[in-house]
């Protein structure tokens, strides 16, 4: 790429050219410039040429100084700067002309150490001896650039300004193009859109880091494009005809529209200024007329809140009406900027409530166990996993509270009904799941991945082309971690009957629940702990495993650290364990099936409040308790899991036995006990090759892979997906032992330490797996 600075750079090495057969070499090149045209750029041209010179104050730091300096610094006499030896000298003299040179009797003093270097030296100037200016050189055709270019004088003035940036440009792309003002203006200040916001944004700090020349081009092109000036207007009215959008200013909010984070100042900016109407013209105001002001967006929050407040007056079925109502008000404010910049919670958080409306209509208070079932893993899941998108979509305690009653209001009843109805409709004996068959080498265990959350997780994993089927499970009663864990592990024998008594609702200890499952053959790891690889890998048996247990993704513990909060951490929790399980699949463990021990209920504002007297109860959670021997209770009773001899007391409907309680479980209820099992596996089973080892023994590549190498080929490439860059005859079928060589054809003699790529490539040519080399090694 021939860069403008390059051209400057071989122009005025040529004019040291000389014909040695009847001339001396140039003691030096002077460069007149009257106008100080070139002065702007001239440090970045020194950083070019060492040889360069300037005319000045004496500041030899910036190889600058008088005349009589020069002439020391060209006589080798200068000890604070010295002249490569290989170059003419270049000295730059500003404010001089070639005319104030020739006149040797008239020449300023100033400049009479250097008149006598005209005739010793030569001169950079045009064919016609008049100086160099920049527009002469980007337009002549002898000596110059030969480039189209104005010659007005707003392109004159933003030439001079941009001339900085010119250097860089490629002198073959400027060829062919009309170089205007416009043109200047552009290259100096890049996107004009782009910089107006950023001035808005933060004026104070664009000021200052533009330069001299870039602020005044700036300026220029507010005046001449969007009719303001900085300096006279300032960004207030820059931000006033922002919002309004006329003009060209429809193109810069568009601009803002597209990266609105890049520029968090400018709503504030906005809000200084009045709106154009009045407060009923606003509230009645349609999205497309008043969208970009904030204060607009701030009204129909506000006026949203008032709605989903007022629902608290009303019942179900009206409140599931009044937000349709207010969704269809409030749906197109989702497009707008303000959506982005998190301006507009409560409008993003009733697209998620209306979804909750929409799924309570359907009752799960009728019909048979496996009806309820179907109804819910259909569709109905859809209303749990709403509410955790609608709590994750408000920051504010205000908005926390205003999207917690609009919840309550059509999802508490629903949720009520059908915990109730699934009890009165409870089989506890057909509904003892078998722990998952022995025979499943892998299994990733979530502490309550509720159904909800289990198909958000199968969405991901989905996403990156992994195939999912899911199965149902019941949680066992009552839905704890220490009932249900044991319940879903493949352990060669349970250890209820050592422990008979549910102190804890626990059938083992959490370490003999980890001993139990290590003497079943399993090997237990955690999020952090390196993956194994699997006995099918064909690596020695001494470094693989055939069984492995995983934890990770512990959702239980988050949702009783949190409440109603959980919703914002779940995302994080579910990209986690869908991290892991990807990793697993990487690592050649084919199928895993992802357990949990129980779901959970979740209601912001928290569940209602059932009592259970202590003189009943031996041990109390927030959904269930032990009953003491002999009590009695109107609470529902049911056998334990791990003992039926236990009774254990669940609490009615979705009530809890403990205040204030938004997250909790151990009860009966579709959300604590309808399970999926997710069994994963890769949509490309295909085995990883890797290239393990490279030799070279003079021009021959011998190379050993590891994986299912069947069916691959050897090749040597200067260009890994270019087959035709091959520096072989044909290409190597790869052994069953994964080992192949080949000669490199060298004609020329010139390969032997160039670099290259060894390749495998498949029946159908495709590179399957490279890695970089050095031919001969």
């Amino acid at each position: 790429m021939s860069k403008v600075i390059n051209n400057i750079k071989k122009a005025i090495g040529d004019a040291a050219v000389f014909n040695p057969e009847i001339q001396v070499a140039p003691a030096c090149i002077l460069w007149p410039d009257r106008d100080r045209q070139w002065e702007a750029v001239i440090p970045i041209l020194q950083t070019e040429l060492p040889e360069l010179m300037i005319l000045g104050d004496y500041v030899p730091d910036e190889r600058m100084g008088p005349a009589i300096w020069l002439r020391c610094v060209l006589s080798g006499r200068a000890e604070d700067v010295s002249l490569p030896l290989d170059q003419t000298p270049i000295f730059y003299l500003p404010g001089v002309s070639r005319q104030d040179l020739r006149a040797v009797e008239s020449c300023p003093e100033h400049l009479k150490p250097l008149a006598e270097l005209q005739y010793r030296g030569t001169i950079w100037n045009q064919s016609n001896a008049k100086d160099w200016t920049i527009l002469a050189f980007l337009r002549s055709a002898q000596g110059g650039l030969g480039l189209d270019v104005a010659q007005d004088n707003d392109t004159k003035q933003s030439m001079l300004l941009a001339l900085s940036r010119l250097l860089d440009e490629d002198v073959e792309q400027l060829k062919g193009k009309r170089l205007d003002a416009e043109f200047f203006k552009k290259l100096l200040i890049g996107d004009p859109r782009r910089q107006i916001l950023e001035w808005i944004d933060h004026p104070e700090k664009y000021r200052t880091s533009s330069s001299e020349n870039e602020w005044l081009a700036f300026i220029e092109v507010c005046r001449s494009q969007f009719g303001i000036h900085p300096e006279k207007d300032g960004p207030l009215v820059a931000s006033e005809r922002l919002a309004l959008r006329e003009g060209p200013w429809k193109t810069v909010w568009d601009r803002f529209c597209e990266a609105p984070n890049r520029y968090p100042n400018i709503p504030a900016q906005i809000k200084k200024c009045k709106m154009p109407g009045n407060l009923m013209l606003w509230s009645m105001g349609k999205a497309s007329e008043y969208e970009a002001w904030p204060q607009w967006n701030e009204l129909q929050e506000t006026a949203l809140r008032q709605g989903l407040l007022s629902l608290a007056e009303h019942d179900a079925s009206t409140c599931r009406t009044e937000l349709i109502k207010l969704e269809q008000h409030h749906v197109a404010r989702r497009g707008l900027v303000w959506a982005e910049l998190r301006e507009a919670p409560l409008a993003l958080a009733l697209e998620h409530l209306v979804v909750v409306a929409s799924e309570t209509r359907k009752s799960l208070n009728a019909g048979s166990l496996d009806d309820v079932v179907q109804a819910y893993l259909n569709s109905a899941w859809k209303a749990d996993d709403a509410v955790l998108s609608a709590l994750a979509c408000v920051e504010s305690s205000e908005d926390f509270n205003t999207v917690t009653v609009a919840i309550r209001s059509v999802y508490l009843p629903w949720l009520e009904d059908s915990a109730r109805h699934l009890q009165n409709i409870w089989e506890p004996i057909a509904k003892t799941d078998p722990p998952p068959s022995k025979t499943e080498s892998c299994i990733v265990f979530v502490d309550g991945l509720r159904a909800d959350s289990a198909r958000r997780l199968k969405s991901i994993l989905a996403s990156k082309g992994a195939v999912i089927n899911e199965q149902i499970r019941w949680a066992a009663l009552p839905s704890v971690t220490g009932t249900g864990k044991p319940a879903v592990a493949p352990l060669a024998s349970t250890s209820a009957a050592e422990n008979p008594s549910p102190t804890d609702f626990q059938a083992i200890s959490p370490y003999q629940f980890e001993k139990a499952l290590k003497d079943s053959g399993w090997m237990v790891i955690r999020a952090k702990d390196p993956i194994p690889v699997p006995i099918c890998q064909g690596y020695p048996v001494a470094s693989t495993v055939n069984k492995l247990w995983v934890e990770i993704g512990n959702i239980d513990h988050e949702g009783h650290e949190r409440g109603a909060k959980l919703a914002k951490q779940l995302p994080a929790l579910l990209a986690e364990v869908a991290e892991k399980i990807e990793a697993l699949l990487s690592a050649g463990w084919s199928r895993i099936r992802v357990v949990t021990d129980h779901g959970w209920l979740l209601l912001p504002g928290g569940l209602p409040k059932s009592e259970l007297p202590s003189a009943v109860s031996e041990n109390k959670w927030g959904r269930c308790a032990l009953l003491k021997s002999g009590a009695a209770t109107d609470h529902r009773i049911f056998p334990w899991h791990w003992n039926p001899d236990e009774s254990v007391v669940l609490a009615d409907g979705i009530s809890c036995f403990r205040s204030n309680e938004e997250y909790t479980h151990g009860g009966l209820s579709l959300q604590e006990c309808l399970t999926l099992d997710l069994i994963v596996s890769s949509d490309s089973p295909q085995e990883t090759v890797t290239i393990s080892e490279v030799r070279w023994k003079g021009l021959r590549c011998s190379v050993l892979a590891q994986g299912a190498v069947n069916g691959l080929h050897l090749d040597v490439r200067k260009f890994a997906e270019d087959a035709s860059t091959s520096l072989i005859n044909q290409t190597k079928p790869v052994e069953d032992d994964g080992r192949a060589s080949v000669l490199i054809v060298d004609m020329d003699g010139d390969l032997e330490g160039t670099d290259a790529f060894v390749v495998l490539t498949n029946d159908a040519g495709t590179v399957t797996t490279q890695i970089s080399t050095r031919i001969g090694g």
